[in-house]
């Protein structure tokens, strides 16, 4: 089973091209990549979990930096616009993309850290603390999450799959659908969640879509090692787990703000 997230559809792509099987893991073979030493990549040329590892915590590490000037500098929405059209702009490009390009990925979450910083200070201006509590949230979104995977709680199987793409679907439309709704004198000034009845249920909606997402993007990680994908692929696999996070941590973000604005 692919993934729905075109990113790592790309990582497959290239195994595929490389003469390779993407295949669900064994448990043994799971048990063997996670043991194996960090090493390993640089003598077989192919990602391991510390590869992910590393290009994660550097892609984060960016974003939390220029995140973290941006929010000092209080640039405004002239930033925020900057910073979503250009990490929207290039993540589209990267997530289509069949070469792995780790400067504009470090770019991405450069825009993205610009993004992020500037709106997460304009939501603290209106909501004193509401950032940590997205913060706090969202890491203990993916430490239960992880968790939950690790321990087989959770099974990504075909069926799984089909339900959340599904679910996707009829979330975006309900989230079009309330934008629209609010443009015609249907809102109460809640932004994307116009009106007052949807508003809490999308919000409530997509930190459980991409709460449940990141069990796929985990999935397909791990695929993608024991079928023996190139260590470049791990800068996808980085992206792809970027792109959700950051996903989560606005819904969570908008989430909160909606029930303190109640």
């Amino acid at each position: 089973m692919q993934s729905s997230n075109p990113v790592f559809k790309r990582g497959y792509a290239a195994l595929e091209n490389r003469g390779g099987t993407a295949v669900a893991p064994s448990t043994e073979e799971l048990n063997d990549l996670y043991n194996a030493p960090a090493a390993s990549s640089i003598r077989t040329g192919r990602m391991t979990i510390d590869d992910v590892v590393a290009r994660t915590a550097l892609l984060f590490a960016v974003l939390v930096g220029v995140g973290a000037l941006a929010w000092t500098l209080q640039l405004g929405g002239g930033a925020l616009l900057i910073g979503f059209l250009g990490a929207m702009g290039l993540g589209l490009y990267l997530s289509f993309s069949q070469k792995i390009k780790p400067g504009l990925t470090i770019t991405y979450a450069a825009l993205q850290g610009l993004a992020l910083g500037t709106l997460s200070q304009m939501y603290e201006t209106a909501y004193d603390g509401i950032v940590g509590q997205a913060l706090v949230a969202t890491i203990a979104a993916i430490a239960g999450v992880l968790w939950a995977y690790k321990s087989k709680r959770i099974r990504v199987t075909p069926k799984f799959t089909r339900v959340l793409i599904g679910a996707l679907f009829g979330y975006l439309i309900l989230a079009v659908g309330s934008l629209i709704g609010s443009f015609f004198g249907l809102g109460n000034g809640m932004g994307l969640y116009g009106l007052s009845g949807l508003g809490p249920l999308l919000a409530v909606a997509g930190v459980a879509l991409a709460t449940f997402f990141l069990v796929l993007d985990f999935d397909q990680i791990e695929k993608m090692i024991a079928s023996g994908a190139p260590q470049e692929q791990s800068w996808r696999a980085g992206f792809g787990l970027m792109v959700t996070i950051v996903w989560l941590y606005l819904e969570v973000l908008r989430l909160i703000s909606i029930l303190r604005r109640d």
